[in-house]
Parts: C-alpha cells; structure tokens; sequence
C-alpha cells in the first residue's frame, strides 16, 4: 500500500511519487506517516528525513523548517530547506560546523547572532549524519 508525496521547496521539487512511508521531524518531535494516516498539518523542525519509495528503497535527506499535510491519501512536505544524502557536501558542512562553532565559543555574541549560529550547528550536524553512511 503506497501514499502519494510530494516533496516541494522554494527550489522546486525533490520528489513527486507513490511512498510506503515518510519520516521526519516536526517542533514537537519525529513523526512517521504512513498510507492510510489520519488527516494532519504540522511545522518542521531541523532533522533527518526519510522516504521509503513504492518499491521499499529508503532515501536519506537533510531537513529544515517547513509546514508537513496529510489529506486523505496525499502528502506534502514543504520544507525551506532539503536535502538528499548524495547531495550534500561532506566538507562544506564539515566547514560549517567549525565556523558556527568557532563563533558560539566568542563571549561577545549578542543573543541573536548566538541563536543563528546554534541553529548553523544544528544544520550541519544533520547534514553531515545523513551525508553519512547509513546506520543499523
């Protein structure tokens, strides 16, 4: 039994399709929504997301922000930011990570550049675990 997705960002869609399942987070904690789900709305928060395709393969991306929807038999994921694992740039969220914590280790931050350099961390800590192999 499959759901239709659709994956759509301010950068077009990443995915459009039948789905065994999808997996994320939302503000409130990670969800997974299966075929059949109880109609939904929800925000996104920064994490992992997967998609189990019709024929049972599982993709990994890179997640942040969003709005997510079930009505009936449809999904969509409207995140401001996505990412699938092969895409990622290994090194440059590697180089992310170390600026962002480069600058949360200065005393002079003012509480909104500390807020945006803890969400960079968060950022490139999820994309460097899903660039990652996958895990058991």
């Amino acid at each position: 039994m499959t759901m239709q997705l659709q994956i759509v960002t301010m950068d077009g869609q990443a995915f459009n399709g039948p789905a065994q399942k999808l997996f994320c987070r939302t503000v409130t904690g990670d969800i997974c929504i299966l075929p059949r789900h109880c109609n939904y709305c929800t925000a996104i928060a920064i994490g992992e997301a997967r998609v189990t395709d019709e024929n049972g393969n599982v993709r990994r991306a890179a997640c942040n922000g969003g709005l997510l929807t079930v009505m009936g038999n449809d999904v969509t994921l409207a995140p401001t930011t996505f990412e699938w694992a092969e895409d990622i740039d290994l090194q440059r969220a590697k180089e992310s990570l170390a600026r962002a914590e480069e600058y949360l280790a200065m005393s002079d931050l003012s509480e909104n550049d500390r807020i945006v350099q803890e969400n960079r961390l968060r950022r490139a800590k999820v994309r460097i675990a899903v660039a990652s192999p996958a895990r058991d």
